[in-house]
């Protein structure tokens, strides 16, 4: 396990971490270092731990609020794979009716050319 010493709000902490978490660690402590002197040039002085609750209730709100559109996100992405399945069924749907289609063609086009071989008689209805 890893140590991080980590500074905020004018207090220093040293924190336990996994190793390789450091940087990410030193990074989380600069966002809420940076809020609370935020929150402290908006509110001016308040005291250090209502200003800390306010720091943490701020990010947590901003967490939630993040949380919030990434699982709106992953609704509107389920639901474009559900729609382009759908899609991917209904082309090869349509490219069955079209060789379907072109087979059938094909085998009228096969049997005009076979009575106009065998002389030409008027061939009956095509089906």
């Amino acid at each position: 396990m890893a140590h991080v010493v980590v500074t905020i709000a004018g207090r220093t902490y040293r924190m336990g971490c996994e190793d390789g978490e450091e940087a990410r660690l030193h990074e989380l402590a600069k966002r809420v270092e940076a809020k609370i002197v935020s929150l402290k040039e908006g509110f001016g002085d308040i005291g250090d731990q209502r200003i800390v609750v306010m720091a943490a209730l701020t990010l947590a709100d901003e967490a939630d609020t993040a949380d919030a559109r990434l699982r709106a996100a992953e609704a509107e992405l389920a639901a474009a794979q559900r729609r382009e399945a759908g899609l991917l069924e209904a082309e090869a749907a349509l490219q069955e009716k079209v060789a379907d289609a072109l087979e059938e063609t094909a085998n009228r086009v096969e049997r005009l050319v076979a009575d106009l071989r065998s002389g030409g008689e008027e061939p009956g209805p095509i089906p």
